[in-house]
């Protein structure tokens, strides 16, 4: 069996790709092979960021509706959940992460990309949650994770209807951070994770835990992981260097080791 998702790594970039032409249509395959992508991702050393990448054509048209049809509610419930925890997965990956949207970004596809930190899109990029059209919801974390980037108004909007939102608007309302051309989607989010690659990695994973357990629970509790990210810190390599090149040659100067 071909495999449907592969993880390559260059220059401390690990490039998660998305393969089932033509649209990359979610089935149980191709959403295990990216939860085993996102963890082999977030354990190893060598990956310092990560891309989340369908190809020049599209990043996910959702859900292979023909895996689903003619299911019921007991087999809904009780079949593997596939694609929430490999979604989940790519949320949990301590290092930053970028979608790279190009096409179609719908349904399980666009709650992929909402697991990312960043999104960029190219300019004829669709992006949506149509599930309402199937007479469904999301099931992804679409509800959960759209509203808390969008707001709720906007989130409900785009669910309540299934409408697809063109790039200009997704990039408007913050649905996307930036907008390209469709052939420089790659190149654009390869441009953005280099900033972090070398970065001090055990900050960036204390940073992106913090801001994403806080948003989560109330001021006081956010505070107190803050405090205990920032003091852990400086048991690092990465704390010294940065502070002894900060003292010594200025900012933005140090060499990370990633220790």
């Amino acid at each position: 069996m071909d495999k449907l998702v592969t993880l390559e790594v260059a220059d401390g970039i690990g490039t998660i790709r998305l393969n089932r032409p033509p649209v990359n249509a979610l089935n149980d395959q191709l959403s295990a092979e990216l939860g085993e992508a996102a963890r082999e991702a977030a354990g190893s050393d060598e990956v310092r960021a990560v891309i989340i990448y369908g190809g020049e054509k599209a990043f996910a048209a959702g859900a292979d509706i023909k895996d689903m049809a003619e299911a019921g509610y007991a087999a809904m419930v009780t079949r593997p959940i596939a694609l929430p925890e490999a979604v989940t997965l790519v949320a949990r990956i301590p290092k930053p992460v970028v979608a790279a949207i190009t096409g179609y970004a719908l349904g399980g596809g666009l709650e992929i990309a909402l697991a990312a930190d960043f999104r960029i899109a190219g300019e004829s990029a669709r992006l949506g949650q149509p599930e309402i059209l199937l007479g469904i919801i999301p099931g992804a974390g679409g509800t959960q994770r759209l509203p808390r980037l969008v707001g709720p108004a906007k989130a409900k909007d785009l669910i309540f209807t299934g409408r697809m939102a063109k790039a200009a608007e997704a990039h408007a309302i913050g649905l996307v951070d930036q907008v390209v051309p469709d052939e420089a989607v790659y190149a654009a989010a390869l441009d953005m994770v280099k900033r972090y690659a070398g970065g001090p990695a055990l900050a960036l994973r204390a940073a992106k835990q913090a801001i994403d357990r806080g948003l989560d629970v109330d001021l006081d509790t956010g505070m107190e992981i803050e405090r205990l990210a920032f003091t852990a810190l400086f048991g690092t390599e990465d704390q010294r260097a940065g502070m002894r090149s900060f003292l010594e040659s200025g900012p933005g100067k140090a060499t990370f080791t990633g220790r």
